[in-house]
């Protein structure tokens, strides 16, 4: 766990549309912090950034691939807690695959 590929790489909070229901909004009993997120209607909602053309969510920290970490990691939406279940133990998969294409990083071993 010393070595989570995913605390240097950040490729996947530049890639993808993250959307989640409401109830995951702090006011509304959930994690994430009110001010990340876009309300899209009465069920769903959307981190803040990634619907962009060149998506970049606005809880990443850091330099895609050399030093990126979320900053809401502990709040961060079911998406973000259910993408690259593997990656800590050095392993990807497709989705993580494409996202560090995306960027010009080569694929972790799957």
């Amino acid at each position: 766990m010393a070595d989570n590929p995913c605390t240097r790489c950040g490729a996947c909070c530049a890639s993808f549309r993250v959307d989640f229901a409401v109830e995951e909004l702090e006011s509304r009993g959930g994690t994430v912090p009110e001010g990340l997120a876009v309300e899209l209607n009465e069920r769903t909602c959307r981190m803040r950034g990634t619907d962009h053309a060149r998506p970049r969510c606005a809880a990443l920290v850091g330099t895609v691939g050399e030093r990126a970490h979320c900053g809401i990691y502990e709040w961060r939406p079911s998406p973000c807690r259910e993408f690259g279940l593997r990656a800590p133990l050095g392993l990807g998969d497709e989705a993580c695959a494409r996202a560090r294409a995306r960027h010009g990083l080569a694929a972790l071993p799957a």
